[in-house]
């Protein structure tokens, strides 16, 4: 099978039932989409420490992979705590809190011939706490606006088509204008123009559809709708980018094999990441 025909039947098979998940799985501030970002931050802290332990960081020295999935899921898992069931507004801090004196105590009963690899796996596990799931968690914290179901699918859309559109119209019409971002060469200029447009189209698809959701504080309906599309779209590719240079870092060309036609976990939820927190902020400047 294509990856072309891959990826048609996971967008044609993802996007519906991301939609029944937000609108009509809406109980406890959304838990069922909050445990799916808790999976999704576990399994692609997963995959960020397989690419630690490929570029600089020793095998026998590497966190455990069960242990990089717990450290992942901290943030989401704190933040689903503070907004499904009413628990402290602290939950995020202890939980980090929590993790990194994990990995600081379990250093004491290392061997005496592995402490030379004791600061390769602090900084790992670190770095797994942090991305992708404290990013992730902004997904959560959206459950927590009126109306959130229609906020985090417009979010969620506005990312999809961005990467969806990116994609075709470099496939169509990138052949010539190619390799202009290092990290990642065979992204195209005509992929960013589609993905830009995509994105910017779904935020003012939102402001118009959903005026109720997206009622414009700052500007008049259509500049908070482009805003919103062009910002988040940037920060989703930015997050895509970024991704892209730490896999050729540790010379793979994908997180992982989990999704067909789309590589890891990793790959299919780094713009949705770094585009989270940026989509929320955006969304409470704008928006009444």
């Amino acid at each position: 099978m294509s990856t072309l025909v891959k990826r048609l039947l996971i967008f044609a098979i993802g996007v519906p039932l991301t939609v029944c998940l937000v609108l009509f799985l809406p109980q406890k501030n959304h838990i069922a989409v909050n445990v799916v970002v808790i999976l999704l931050s576990a399994l692609g802290a997963i995959e960020f420490a397989d690419m630690l332990r490929k570029k600089g960081h020793p095998k026998r020295g590497a966190l455990h992979r069960w242990e990089a999935g717990v450290l992942g899921s901290l943030g989401p898992l704190a933040m689903t705590l503070m907004v499904s069931f009413g628990k402290s507004g602290q939950s995020i801090p202890i939980a980090l809190i929590l993790g990194g004196s994990w990995l600081l105590v379990s250093q004491v009963f290392t061997a005496a011939d592995k402490f030379d690899t004791v600061i390769s796996r602090i900084s790992s596990g670190f770095a797994v706490m942090l991305y992708p799931g404290l990013f992730m968690a902004w997904i959560i914290r959206m459950s927590l606006l009126p109306r959130s179901g229609m906020v985090i699918l417009m979010f969620l859309l506005m990312v999809i088509a961005n990467d969806s559109a990116a994609w075709a119209m470099g496939m169509l019409f990138g052949k010539g204008n190619r390799g202009i971002i290092p990290a990642s060469p065979n992204k195209s200029v005509a992929g960013f123009i589609g993905g830009f447009i995509a994105s910017i189209l779904i935020g003012i698809g939102a402001v118009y559809f959903a005026p109720e959701t997206f009622p414009p504080s700052c500007f008049a309906a259509p500049l908070s709708g482009i805003i919103l599309g062009f910002i988040s779209g940037l920060a989703g590719t930015l997050g895509d980018l970024g991704e892209s240079a730490m896999k050729r870092s540790s010379n793979i060309k994908d997180s992982g094999t989990i999704i067909p036609g789309r590589g890891g976990i990793l790959d299919t939820i780094d713009s949705i990441a770094l585009a989270a927190p940026v989509y929320y902020g955006l969304y409470r400047l704008l928006f009444k």
